[in-house]
């Protein structure tokens, strides 16, 4: 490894031991939390009465900007995800403590993925604020149209909605397999909170994989129909789920592990190894 490369990792190894930062990171747990919550109370009411909402993070978000105190937590939300991203991002450059296998090349990598997620949310978070138009669901759907205009643009939106579907099986067999431990400080947990807390993190990441399974599936339909409606992510899948008879109960029961995972949030600001 050369000195230069030495000297950014150790610099960020530096930065990333950092109590401030940890502090905001654990905070945008809380506020990742409250954006579940509130995502699977939509989803609640998509499935029982028939509600027009976004059905996806966006949607959670704008659900806040109705009054004074919304607009507080918004603001909070906006930092903390800032803060998340932040953290994830160091995590993506020097990689947790370990040995430097592929499994750790992997995780390094997510890392990656999930400081840009959370550096969108934030972004959505001040549009909210700002009075814009802030839809992940019409975001996604003009640009898979835009996309899908162009020769070999349906193979694109095809191959993105395989990768969507393979997102989705893996965030399921991540939670199944209880792989989020590992990023837990179980040790400073009584066995009841352990035990709560691993029951949470599962129903809630397999849940998750449900839903963008659904999505990656209907991205694919999107592409083979040249429909871009179907290629609005979670909003889409939902809502096709709420207009089957069976589809409300799955709907019902995703929304309940989407709400397990907003709680299991509130674990990881205490426990999560940062």
């Amino acid at each position: 490894m050369s000195s230069a490369t030495s000297n950014v990792k150790y610099t960020a190894s530096r930065a990333a031991d950092s109590k401030p930062l940890e502090y905001v990171a654990r905070a945008g747990f809380v506020g990742y939390g409250i954006i579940h919550l509130l995502f699977a109370w939509i989803a609640f009411q998509v499935a029982f009465a028939g509600s027009s909402k976004e059905s996806d993070q966006s949607g959670a978000l704008k659900s806040l900007a109705g009054n004074g105190f919304g607009k507080f937590l918004l603001v909070l939300i906006a930092i903390g995800m800032v803060g998340l991203a932040i953290w994830q991002a160091f995590e993506a450059v020097i990689g947790e403590s370990g040995p430097r296998d592929k499994s750790a090349m992997a995780e390094r990598v997510v890392s990656g993925v999930r400081a840009v997620l959370y550096l969108v949310l934030a972004w959505y978070a001040v549009n909210v604020l700002r009075g814009a138009n802030a839809s992940m669901a019409q975001s996604q759907e003009n640009k898979s149209a835009g996309i899908m205009a162009h020769s070999g643009g349906r193979w694109l939106i095809g191959f993105v909605g395989l990768v969507v579907l393979g997102v989705g099986i893996g965030i399921f067999v991540y939670g199944l397999r209880k792989k989020f431990l590992k990023h837990l400080n179980t040790q400073e947990m009584a066995a009841s909170v352990r035990k709560s807390t691993t029951r949470l993190g599962m129903l809630g990441y397999m849940a998750k994989g449900v839903a963008y399974a659904i999505a990656g599936v209907l991205v694919i339909t999107a592409a083979v129909t040249y429909d871009p409606d179907k290629a609005r992510g979670l909003d889409a899948a939902l809502k096709t789920l709420a207009g089957h008879p069976w589809g409300v109960w799955l709907l019902a029961l995703i929304g309940l592990g989407i709400a397990a995972f907003g709680i299991y949030c509130f674990a990881q600001a205490r426990y999560r190894k940062v």
